[in-house]
């Protein structure tokens, strides 16, 4: 749907609707209790590792140094979904520990000499799309607080002064971009520096040059690691940069300011129509000319972190998803989105049904781990990367993607692409097990098959591997906290890091986890706590998305507390960007279950049902001692720009659309609000 800034232009409901819940809570579902012990759960894994692996500033307990350029998303990751859970509902203290984890990760890496002005210095998109996602869950849980560096940040490539962006050509200068405009090439050696096992895993950048005359070379000395790399994919674009534009997204929610926009259009717009010039599959590398192919002798693909070389759809797929739905977002165009589809079905049509155990994937970790004692059964296999020998490291089908794709759109082919790649896959997609990548995703099969209708005992199963990954982390953090870690285990705070999200994304917000390489959060709903004035759920109250049709998203309320009424106020959109046009809610307007005074026993309650008309972003629900409510919103999606607004009356800024200024919309906020 095109957005219109004209239509509900500050965003706040001019009299939100209120409904109570009457029907009461006489035995809680399993899926409530469970929802409730584990953020108990996480309340407890969190100050644990505060308190094992982090100092009195809040940075990790980590004495070496980094010698090379990575590392500084492995210091952020640890943290990424801290203030996630915040919002989610976790504990009020759990946002200031989180803002402290950042600002004492930031003092720590700018002595390593990794950051410049808070920012990375210059690495690829892969890596620092992992880093700012804990930036950007702090934006959207305190947006005044943060819109500063949000801003700053984002005009490191908005700006070409700064030397990242190239307006003529619309091309994001190097593969390696960030604050230090002196940054160039790929490493600070002459060579770069791969490794041995890396190699083996994932063989060479660019591997179609011969090897120069004299070898074979050791990897320290190897010139298509050295001179060849830094001159053919060490300048120019590479499709990974696309993940920029969840930066500058940020920024736009943040301040609303028309320059953040127009260059996702500007941006994302470039790498569309390169698309749909390579035939519906996305290049990944634009030389400094703006030619694709200018430095890889016309081949579209070879690019730092491309099709090629490390991992292909995993890095350009997420990057170029990022970037779709954030030129979708800021425009109300979802032509955007074209080219990943176009992409994606590219490797669909290629798809190959075999056991994990005869593909030459390069993910071999990962997917054993996933698929468990699956991993001999045969599966739906896409190719992942492509060279001039054709495509090849087939992978079984990831869902993130295309999760996304169909949460954003609620398209019937979105949602058909699912279903088809479902019914091809031998795999039960109805199974659930308790592994955590370090993406802290990975169920959304089994979390469809559960929308779709054929698996209600998801819930509690998915809660349960929740559980499994948290205790699993405790006794982890129990092994390692009092290692003196090495450069080469830095990982080791990622695979102790207790907070585990996604089962609570899924099932209280109705959207997937995060887009790990720097995407914003999806949501059919989220929610606030009216008493405390903040957001997430309120302490007793769970919540259980069981439908994200547009026409009918379905949720369910229950205060488990036999005492204390809770209100919640429940919000259309991770960003308030829908419009909440009806609810249909349960009903008990009968005591007589209860009995007469003399009575043992009690009746089933009589539930009926109750309309309400709504015009806007929020809904009140009060929540007596022992209740539950069933609320079916009819949702008309995307009508607002996205905003990190909250009910509560405080705004950071708010993004505009179709060329409207945004602080017209400040002032009219301002004044409902006061």
């Amino acid at each position: 749907m095109s957005l219109s800034s004209t239509e509900h232009p500050s965003g706040e409901d001019a009299s939100p609707p209120e409904i109570q819940a009457g029907v009461p809570l006489l035995e809680p579902p399993g899926w409530a209790v469970a929802q409730r012990a584990l953020f108990d759960l996480l309340d407890h894994g969190w100050r644990r590792f505060a308190r094992d692996f982090t100092g009195p500033d809040g940075r990790l307990n980590y004495n070496g140094e980094l010698t090379t350029r990575d590392g500084v998303d492995d210091f952020y990751e640890v943290f990424f979904n801290w203030p996630q859970l915040y919002l989610l509902g976790g504990a009020d203290d759990l946002l200031t520990a989180s803002e402290k984890h950042w600002e004492g990760v930031t003092r720590h890496l700018t002595e390593l000499d990794m950051l410049h002005d808070e920012y990375e210095r210059g690495y690829d998109w892969f890596h620092q799309g992992e880093s700012l996602l804990l930036l950007y869950f702090l934006c959207m849980a305190d947006p005044e607080r943060w819109s500063e560096r949000a801003l700053r940040f984002a005009d490191l490539y908005v700006d070409p002064a700064h030397g990242n962006y190239d307006p003529e050509h619309r091309i994001i200068t190097r593969p390696h971009n960030g604050s230090d405009t002196e940054r160039r090439g790929l490493s600070e050696g002459d060579v770069y520096p791969w490794l041995q096992k890396e190699a083996d895993t994932y063989g060479y950048p660019l591997e179609w040059i011969p090897e120069a005359e004299g070898g074979p070379f050791p990897l320290s000395a190897d010139p298509r690691l050295g001179t060849q790399m830094r001159d053919r994919i060490g300048v120019g674009d590479t499709a990974v940069n696309l993940a920029a534009a969840g930066l500058v997204l940020n920024a736009w929610v943040v301040s609303g300011e028309q320059r953040y926009r127009d260059w996702i259009v500007e941006y994302v717009g470039a790498w569309r129509d390169r698309t749909l010039a390579n035939d519906g599959i996305i290049p990944d590398n634009v030389s400094p000319d703006g030619e694709v192919g200018g430095l890889l002798e016309g081949r579209w693909y070879g690019a730092h972190y491309g099709w090629s070389w490390p991992h292909g759809w995993h890095s350009v797929g997420h990057a170029a998803t990022v970037a779709a739905l954030a030129a979708a977002a800021t425009t109300g165009d979802d032509d955007y989105l074209s080219m990943v589809t176009t992409s994606l079905d590219a490797l669909i049509a290629r798809g190959k049904v075999m056991p994990f155990s005869e593909a030459d994937s390069s993910l071999r970790s990962k997917w054993v781990a996933e698929l468990g004692p699956d991993v001999d059964k045969p599966t739906l296999h896409l190719p992942f990367r492509h060279n001039d020998s054709g495509w090849f490291d087939y992978n079984p089908v990831t869902a993130p993607v295309p999760v996304a794709l169909w949460h954003h759109t609620a398209s019937d082919a979105d949602r058909v692409r699912l279903e088809r790649l479902r019914e091809a896959d031998p795999i039960d997609w109805r199974t659930v097990r308790p592994f955590r990548a370090k993406e802290e995703s990975g169920h959304e099969k089994a979390w469809f098959a559960f929308l779709a209708g054929d698996d209600p005992g998801y819930p509690e199963r998915i809660l349960a591997a929740a559980q499994a990954q948290v205790r699993h982390r405790l006794r982890r953090m129990d092994a390692y906290r009092d290692l003196d870690v090495d450069e080469a285990d830095i990982h080791v705070w990622q695979q102790s890091n207790p907070v585990a999200t996604e089962a609570l994304v899924q099932l209280t917000w109705g959207g997937p986890q995060v887009l790990y390489n720097g995407g914003l959060q999806q949501a059919r709903l989220r929610y606030h706590d009216a008493e405390a004035r903040r957001a997430g759920l309120p302490q007793d109250v769970a919540a259980l998305v069981t439908s994200i049709d547009p026409e009918a998203t379905t949720v369910e309320l229950v205060n488990l507390s036999p005492e204390a009424e809770r209100t919640v106020i429940v919000q259309a959109g991770a960003l308030a960007e829908h419009t909440i046009t009806s609810v249909r809610y349960t009903t008990c307007a009968d005591d007589g279950w209860m009995g007469g005074m003399y009575d043992y026993g009690h009746t089933e309650p009589v539930v009926g049902e109750a309309e309400a008309v709504c015009d806007g972003t929020f809904l009140t629900v009060r929540l007596p001692a022992s209740t539950r409510i069933r609320l079916t919103l009819g949702l008309e999606l995307r009508t607002q720009a996205p905003n990190y607004r909250s009910p509560f009356g405080s705004s950071a800024g708010e993004a505009q659309v179709d060329g409207s200024q945004a602080d017209e919309s400040h002032a009219a906020t301002e004044e409902e609000s006061a």
